[in-house]
């Protein structure tokens, strides 16, 4: 007996589910190790600016948030993606039209 397939569906969300963990779990260990490093035990003197931030705080949150945002877009916007549930069935078309129709009606109604 062959086991049961995977519905695309559930194969597809656990697929975004591990890239969106590993892009926080990647981002979480940069941010935190940076800092660690390099924002702890400095002499006042060793400190520079970039736009207006000590420099640890640039380069170990700044950047990587920056980071985090563009590699966001694109996952949402190129990697994710819709899948077909399957057939609408007959009685859920009907209560969906039947709702719709219902809110015209208030809307009239009330305007």
């Amino acid at each position: 007996m062959n086991p049961p397939t995977e519905d695309p569906l559930v194969h597809s969300a656990r697929r975004e589910a591990v890239l969106a963990l590993g892009l926080w779990l990647a981002a979480m260990v940069y941010t935190v190790g940076y800092c660690a490093l390099y924002g702890y035990n400095r002499e006042p003197d060793s400190l520079s600016f970039i736009l207006w931030f000590p420099d640890w705080v640039f380069w170990g949150i700044i950047v990587p948030w920056g980071a985090c945002v563009l590699i966001s877009l694109v996952f949402a916007y190129r990697i994710m993606g819709d899948e077909p549930l399957g057939p609408e069935s007959e009685e859920g078309a009907f209560e969906i039209e039947t709702a719709r129709r219902e809110t015209i009606q208030r809307e009239v109604h009330d305007a």
